[in-house]
Parts: structure tokens; C-alpha cells; sequence
């Protein structure tokens, strides 16, 4: 059913971080829009992901919004990697200062976007049956929305309480005397993992994948240090700006090879007792992308792991095998290794003794089943493409997006895709949000979108599509970094890949992102404001 005749400007879907952050420059720019949600409230990934020990792992004060200086002057971060309450907080603040929610429709959920060539509009239908009618459907559907599940049998047999991490009741869970099981170690795992391992009865994790994990060293702000921040926020922004990735620590430039091997070594310490991806992204270029350093570094990060495990069979489990450090999604921990030392913890790997089944009184391998009150799956997402895939999204020859990227990811610049026209991304595919800190990336977006949408305004236009020769060449961009990168062969979300999500009979590898990095992105769509965006169709 048709809700209104009302047309709007723009239409926008999602209210986390990017979706906040889009509608407000749309009011500040004056368009008519507005936004939906299908959650109960703001907040995206910070309002669903209620999990114990949910957290930033980029540090709190190079993660929020740089638009505003009231808010940057206002807010004070509590730790220098701030917990889920306190980021759902901050966006609370965000929304409330600018009167953001006027905007904003909640338990919305998008159903279908259909485009209408001959009036050039699109009807967004969400699953209440209702239907509104704009110019513009700016998509901020989040790369983390589209939690999944293994491919077990019997999960719904389990007579217990079970939940994926991103449905964590919104009530406290009593884990108190509770036998618990977790599936899964990736970033989610390790966090809720070393969380409550001592606040339950006992803990069984079933690992899937070891994974590489260095600690996040975490630390309050006292009110002097974010005054200090406060003053040093240029400064942190340019570092980050600089930076490949976008974050707050600096590479070294010396050369890996021009520094001894007890020089590296020592560094390397000094790395691994500060605070998130200092030894990551903080180190010498060389161990991100040249084999002999790499495996150095590898060796060294397994002997500072072993060294926090008493039980050096259970040490040998959360050693990667499939690949070295810094060649996935690199997790940060607290005390998550030590949780291995409890004696209530115990260590299932699933490469040794995969999972027959999910039993109404717990979990089945092939050694032995069990027997468990509360099932937690923390077994990942549908990245990056997944939120978009779930809406029916019907383009200028009625060709389904989904349908479109089946077999392959293509997109102009991660924001427009041929064919679609009038229709953005923020946070799409193939843009710098998938591989760099999150909310720098969005606001480039952001700020692109809305140039682009105020630059067709001024000029009378009202029909915008990237051009098939433009996406090509973005494309080839995109496949030509990724393809540099010694990840790029393997299997991880770095590429796009989750084997619960993945469709039949397609790769195991996706360009779903590019790899760039943040300041050569922003130097591209720079240059195609500067030019009057003449590589898009404007009609």
C-alpha cells in the first residue's frame, strides 16, 4: 500500500554510524529526506552487539565524527577503546545535539527499492507493506548487519537458550552456574570469550580457525588526558590522515632490513605493550608485505603467545596454521589467552573433531558430545555485500543488484553501481570503509555523496549513474591493490569471504573492498569533485 504522495529528495536506510552521519549533511544542505530504520533505535553495529566485552578497537577518539568542533569539544571519551553502552551513548548525543531524530523512522525495515525509469524515482517498500516515493536512495546498511549461522545441523533442536553475539538479549543473561559453549574465535569470540570465562560454570570453545590476536592494553581517559586530546585532535587526525589505514599509529621508515635483529626485537616488545594496532599497522612496512619479515614477525607474535599459555598442547591450538600474522582480520584481546590457564575453560578444535550435530542438550563432535545450558555463535557476517543483498533492489532494467554481483563485486568508487542509477552507497563495496578505520572512511563518503547530490541539484539534473567504462576502471583499481596484498589468496573476510554465507557456485574470493589505502581513496574522489564529477552520467 502506498503510505503518501509526498516524493522525497532523498531517502536514506540505516541509522548507524554512517546513516547519522549522512542525514544530518543532508539537513545541513537542505534536502528533503528522511531516514529509515529497522531496528528500534539508532545506533547500527553499537545498538545490536550487546555482547560482553563488545568494544572499539580503534582508539575512541580517532573513531567518532570530525564534523563537528562542538562535538569533538564536548564529548569526553572514558577509555581509549571505549565499550559498546558508551559508543551507543555517543551516537545518542550526536542525534540529540543536532535534533537528528525528526528525521528518522525506527522498526522500519527495507523491503524493496524499485526504480521507475520514466519519472526517474525510485518506491522504497519496507516489510510493513508501506511505500514511499523519492529522488534518491542513499543506502548506509552497514557492512556487519547480516549476522550468520554454521551449517550444523539441529541448531533449532537445542532446548536451551542459544543466540548469535549480534542478538544478545537486550536483558541481562545470568551466566551464573551456567555450562556455556561458544562457536567461534574471530574478533567477536575473543572478546565475549575472555569476558565471562570466569563468570560462568565452565566454558567449552569450539574453535573453527585459530586466529592471530595481540592485546589491546586498554586504559581509562582521565578528565586532564582528554583535555590534552582535545588539544592534539589536529595533530591525531593528520597522523591519521597519513596513514594507510587511517589510524593513530605511524609506520616505521627505517627499513627492516637496516635495523639488527635485536633492534627489531626489542621494538617489536615496545610495539606489543602499546595500545591497538600499534604492532600491526605501527611496525616497519616490510612485515605487512614481504615474506622474510612477515615470517619473522610471525614467529615472534607465536613466542609472546605461547609464553601467556600454561599448557603448551592447548598453546599449539590457537596457533594459526592457515596463515601468518597480519594476513587476516586481526583481533585485540585482554586476558584472552589466559582464559585458556582457567580450569573451567576448555579448548574444542573443530580441524581435529568437527561438529556432527547441535543436540537438544548441547553440541555433538565427532569425539564426543556436550552437554551444555546456553549455546553463543559467534560465527561472523555476511560482509559488506550481505545488507544490501537482502533488499530486492530493482534497477533500470528491473535486473536485481543481488543478481548483478552474483558472480562478481563491481561498483564506481564503493558509492555508484551501473545500471542503478540515483541509487548511493555509503560504506558500499569497493570503497575505503572495509579496509581502513571505520568513521574517517564514512565521512569521505559522506562527503562525496552529498557534494555529488547538492553538484546535480545546482545544475538541474536529476538523473545520476556511474557509467560502465567508470566502473570498469574502479573495478580493475580495486582487484589491482587487493591483488598486490599477500592476503589476497587467502580465504578471510579480508576477501570477502565466510563459508556460512557463501553462494553457491561462486568464489571463494571477492573484491569487496579496496585496499588502496584511505589516502589515496581520498585523493580520488578529491579529484572528481575538483572535476565537476565528469566521470559520472548526469542528466
Amino acid at each position: 500500500m502506498a503510505s503518501e504522495t509526498h516524493i522525497y529528495d532523498t531517502i536514506v536506510v540505516g541509522a548507524g554510524v554512517a546513516g547519522i552521519c549522512q542525514i544530518k549533511h543532508l539537513a545541513d544542505n537542505g534536502f528533503d529526506a528522511i531516514l529509515f530504520e529497522g531496528q528500534a533505535d539508532l545506533g547500527g553495529t553499537w545498538f545490536r552487539n550487546r555482547y560482553p566485552g563488545c568494544r572499539f578497537d580503534s582508539e575512541s577518539y580517532t573513531y567518532g565524527y570530525r564534523f563537528s568542533q562542538e562535538v569533538l569539544d564536548e564529548w569526553h571519551w572514558k577509555e581509549h577503546f571505549s565499550p559498546q553502552p558508551e559508543n551507543l551513548k555517543y551516537l545518542n548525543f550526536v542525534a540529540d545535539k543536532f535534533d537528528l531524530r525528526k528525521y528518522m523512522r525506527f522498526n522500519s525495515k527495507a523491503e524493496s527499492f524499485v526504480w521507475d525509469e520514466a519519472k526517474r524515482l525510485w518506491t522504497v517498500t519496507l516489510t510493513t507493506g508501506e511505500a514511499f516515493t523519492t529522488r534518491y536512495v542513499i543506502s548506509c546498511l552497514g557492512a556487519m548487519s547480516i549476522p550468520t549461522l554454521p551449517k550444523a545441523e539441529g541448531i533449532e533442536d537445542f532446548k536451551g537458550e542459544w543466540f548469535h553475539t549480534y542478538n544478545w538479549p537486550d536483558e541481562p543473561v545470568d551466566l551464573t552456574g551456567k555450562r556455556v559453549g561458544i562457536i567461534g574465535t574471530g574478533a567477536t569470540g575473543i572478546q565475549v570469550i575472555a569476558e565471562i570465562a570466569d563468570k560462568v560454570d565452565t566454558l567449552t570453545v569450539f574453535q573453527r580457525h585459530a586466529n592471530w590476536s595481540m592485546p589491546l592494553n586498554n586504559a581509562p581517559i582521565s578528565a586532564d588526558e582528554m583535555d590534552d586530546i582535545r588539544a592534539r585532535y589536529d595533530d591525531i587526525f593528520e597522523v591519521c590522515d597519513q596513514t594507510h589505514g587511517g589510524f593513530n599509529h605511524m609506520p616505521d621508515r627505517r627499513g627492516y632490513e637496516n635495523v639488527s635483529e635485536a633492534d627489531r626485537i626489542a621494538f617489536w616488545d615496545e610495539l606489543y605493550d602499546r595500545p591497538g594496532f600499534a604492532l600491526l599497522v605501527g611496525n616497519f612496512p616490510e612485515t605487512n608485505l614481504e615474506e622474510t619479515a612477515n615470517r619473522e614477525l610471525t614467529e615472534y607474535v607465536e613466542g609472546r603467545i605461547r609464553a601467556r599459555i600454561d599448557d603448551q598442547a592447548v598453546a599449539d591450538k590457537l596457533i594459526p596454521k592457515n596463515h601468518s600474522f597480519g594476513m587476516k582480520r586481526l583481533p585485540l584481546e585482554t586476558s584472552y589467552f589466559e582464559a585458556y590457564n582457567r580450569d573451567n575453560v576448555e579448548l574444542i578444535d573443530l580441524l581435529e573433531a568437527p561438529i556432527e550435530r547441535v543436540t537438544e542438550t548441547g553440541i555433538k563432535t565427532t569425539a564426543q558430545e556436550h552437554e551444555l545450558d546456553l549455546i553463543i555463535y559467534a560465527t561472523g557476517f555476511d560482509p559488506i555485500t550481505g545488507g544490501l543483498n537482502r533488499v530486492d533492489i530493482r534497477g533500470a532494467d528491473n535486473k536485481a543488484l543481488k543478481d548483478k554481483w552474483h558472480s562478481e563485486t563491481t561498483t564506481y568508487l564503493g558509492v555508484l553501481s551501473h545500471g542503478f542509477p540515483n541509487f548511493l552507497m555509503v560504506g558500499g563495496p569497493q570503497s575505503v570503509s572495509g579496509s581502513t578505520n571505520y568513521p574517517p572512511a564514512i565521512e569521505m563518503g559522506v562527503d562525496w555523496v552529498t557534494k555529488l547530490l547538492v553538484h546535480a541539484r545546482d545544475t538541474g539534473k536529476t538523473r545520476i549513474e556511474a557509467p560502465k567504462e567508470a566502473e570498469d576502471a574502479w573495478t580493475k583499481e580495486v582487484i589491482k591493490m587487493q591483488d598486490r596484498m599477500p592476503f589476497a589468496k587467502i580465504k578471510s573476510w579480508f576477501t570477502g569471504y565466510n563459508p556460512n554465507a557463501k553462494a553457491e557456485g561462486t568464489s571463494d574470493f571477492r573484491y569487496n573492498a579496496y585496499w588502496g589505502g584511505a589516502p589515496r581513496y581520498k585523493s580520488t574522489l578529491e579529484k572528481t569533485i575538483a572535476n565537476n564529477f565528469d566521470q559520472v552520467d548526469l542528466d
